[in-house]
């Protein structure tokens, strides 16, 4: 299944982007404020920023948004690292 947000033309218009950056900017900012408010998990986040997780990261930590770890996931950061 697919969600299609439809916004209207007077705003577009109105943001202060060129062209080519709105929706990028527009999937960016949306994926920040879900994830911020813990409504969307740090993956899929960035999958609909679609930018990579490092990205990602980079993105919430020129904002001041702290990464939300739960167990699992420092579970498998840690695994990670240690086979590195």
């Amino acid at each position: 299944m697919a969600f299609h947000l439809d916004i209207p033309e007077s705003i577009i218009q109105s943001l202060k982007l060129p062209s080519a950056e709105i929706e990028p900017r527009l999937r960016a900012e949306l994926a920040v404020a879900l994830y911020a408010q813990g409504i969307l998990s740090f993956g899929k986040a960035s999958e609909l920023a679609e930018i990579s997780r490092i990205a990602f990261a980079d993105l919430l930590s020129q904002r001041n948004i702290p990464r939300h770890y739960t167990d699992e996931e420092l579970a498998q950061d840690l695994t990670y690292a240690r086979r590195q």
